[in-house]
């Protein structure tokens, strides 16, 4: 590719300090160039936020940068190196098919890595031909910008642009990039990369580095590397008991793919629940249920043990000394994740304050609710409105019998009902990306080029709390069918 810099001043104040790193965890190379590239996508608030000029990236310029075509100012582009457990089994990954172009440090001084997805080959693609294809680039930018709406920790898209090529899968595909923003692409996998292939010096540079990125505070600690695990494992238990509370589905809770800033990375067979059940699994290779919706708090806690043990050379010269603080650490992972999620769940019911019967309060319900086949989602909001008689088990003896204890247990906090049920409109959503409607969505855009309802979809998304009218249409759960709904990752 020859070199073609974006000239125009749009904004790019872009710095590259993973080239920081030693050499092993990066490979230099530029995104490989595609036929006719078109914007079909692009976030103007998050372009706005990161300090880019929205008007003139919205069009051709913006359809060369984020295809890859042209590089910003100062890019530096870069497939990173890493490893990770897949399905409980170690093997050797990294960016097989996306570039990191570098990170744009934005007008309030903070730091995001731009990354193309689908952006060919690199030496990490395993055989793969380093492309994506136009339904999961836009699945993931729909989840994506919903997580955030819901107030989630997550990556973001700014941006999806058709390649004008075909991809190949089992049929000919609309070949898509995506361009990723997020804290860093630093995961648990970049850590197991680093221990099993790499000398101490080069992992001690690794958690020195993150460490700076994203726990500063922790720099002057009498031992930084026990206390960059503790943050790690404080900001996993509140990551996946926000996706708990809203009845999302990672889907491949791989350690690569688990982001050590603390934010959702890598929505490929991900969903939202609509029937209760803490068995739900929608990813077409998750034969044995291991990243089922009420599996994920035990899988959390599994990838911070695989963390732990990179860290071990770190935490202290003994190895035993070193297995013993990591495992004092990660054994505050199961209170804390619980903690996070108690508190959650009982603010989706109107609580402020805590006692002793809440968590038992809020497991009665959900049992009834997978008891009775309830919508998750809509259950929460028949409370909020006092509106039960929408519930399948509203009939019940057992449903009324908890209604009745719930009023006591409002009545006997110090604020008032309006403040309760404002709490839990702020608290529940009226809207999810409901997966008909999603694969409703990326129908349209793919087979009959009309992303019309797409931009429908993601304009309610952007306020899932709003609880307007309007938005009624998209909060109907899917007709009943023996067909199970599944997702695919989409390589």
């Amino acid at each position: 590719m020859s070199e073609n810099k974006s000239s125009t001043k749009t904004g790019w104040n872009l710095d590259c300090s993973y080239l920081q790193l030693p050499d092993a965890f990066y490979t230099r190379l530029k995104p490989t160039p595609v036929a006719a590239p078109k914007l079909v996508l692009f976030n103007s608030h998050l372009a706005l936020s990161l300090g880019l000029d929205a008007d003139l990236l919205r069009g051709e310029e913006g359809a060369a940068i984020f295809s890859g075509n042209r590089l910003p100012e100062k890019s530096l582009p870069l497939a990173q190196a890493y490893a990770g457990h897949q399905f409980g089994h170690f093997t050797m990954l990294g960016d097989g098919r996306a570039h990191l172009l570098g990170e744009q440090i934005t007008p309030r001084g903070e730091r995001f890595d731009l990354q193309l997805k689908g952006s060919g080959q690199t030496p990490y693609s395993r055989r793969g031909d380093g492309r994506a294809v136009l339904g999961p680039m836009l699945r993931e930018h729909i989840i994506s910008e919903a997580m955030h709406a819901l107030g989630i920790p997550t990556t973001r898209s700014l941006a999806v642009v058709t390649t004008g090529e075909p991809v190949v899968r089992e049929n000919p595909l609309p070949g898509a990039i995506l361009t990723r923003v997020a804290a860093s692409h630093l995961r648990v996998g970049t850590f197991e990369f680093a221990a099993r292939f790499h000398t101490t010096d080069e992992l001690k540079s690794l958690a020195d580095y993150t460490i700076q990125r994203h726990f500063p505070s922790i720099q002057t600690r009498e031992n930084p590397y026990l206390g960059f695990l503790q943050e790690v494992i404080k900001r996993q238990a509140d990551l996946i008991a926000r996706w708990q509370h809203v009845g999302f589905i990672h889907g491949v809770m791989n350690t690569d793919n688990m982001a050590l800033s603390g934010e959702t990375i890598d929505y490929g067979p991900c969903a939202f629940m609509d029937t209760y059940s803490p068995d739900t699994v929608f990813s077409s290779i998750d034969h044995q249920g291991r990243y089922a919706y009420g599996n994920q708090p035990n899988m959390g806690g599994w990838n911070l043990t695989r963390f732990a043990e990179t860290l071990l050379p770190l935490l202290h010269p003994e190895m035993p000394q070193a297995v013993t603080l990591a495992q004092e650490v990660l054994a505050e992972y199961t209170s804390l994740y619980k903690r996070c999620w108690l508190d959650g769940m009982v603010a989706k019911l109107g609580l402020f304050d805590r006692e002793t019967e809440d968590e038992s309060l809020v497991n009665e319900l959900l049992i009834m609710m997978e008891k009775y086949r309830a919508d998750y989602t809509n259950t929460f909001l028949a409370l909020t409105f006092e509106e039960t008689g929408n519930t399948p088990m509203s009939d019940t003896k057992e449903f009324q019998q908890w209604l009745e204890k719930w009023q006591k247990r409002r009545a006997r906090q110090k604020h008032s009902t309006t403040d309760s049920q404002k709490l839990m409109r702020d608290k529940n959503p009226a809207i999810i990306p409901r997966n008909h409607q999603v694969e409703a969505a990326l129908e349209a855009a793919e087979k009959e080029n009309d992303f019309s309802p797409l931009h429908r979809l993601l304009a309610v998304l952007e306020k899932p709390y709003a609880h307007a009218p309007e938005q009624a249409e998209y909060a109907t759960p899917p007709e009943p069918t023996d067909r199970p709904y599944q997702t695919y990752c989409g390589t």
